[in-house]
């Protein structure tokens, strides 16, 4: 009964500090996140796009506060007006305040770099 105790302080313990952590890592997502899209950053991109998936799941929960403009049109029947009158031929494609442009999945550090954000510590 006494190891059966020891290991679910051991485990309860455990589970308070990832949850402690991944909230601290939220908050300093969402500002990252939050950072961007204050900096004029926009990423482009198509639901079906396996690139764009990917490059979502990087914010985590925090990837609502990122500017995002969707482009394809319903069952991939086209590319949405904005899209068509902004040039966009790739996705996903993130665009900065200065009009520069890059394509592809994009690292956080390499969007830090592009927008001046701060990643977190």
């Amino acid at each position: 009964m006494r190891i059966v105790s020891r290991i679910l302080v051991v485990v309860l313990v455990t589970v308070l500090l990832v949850l402690t952590g991944c909230s601290k890592n939220s908050a300093q997502d969402d500002a990252f996140a939050t950072c961007l899209t204050e900096k004029g950053v926009t990423m482009y991109g198509a639901y079906w796009c396996p690139h764009c998936q990917e490059q979502k799941k990087m914010f985590g929960g925090s990837w609502d506060k990122v500017e995002y403009i969707e482009c394809s049109l319903p069952n991939r029947a086209g590319e949405t007006a904005i899209c068509n009158q902004a040039g966009i031929t790739s996705y996903p494609t993130w665009q900065f305040a200065d009009g520069t442009r890059k394509s592809g999945t994009l690292s956080l550090e390499d969007l830090s770099f592009f927008s001046g954000c701060a990643l977190k510590e």
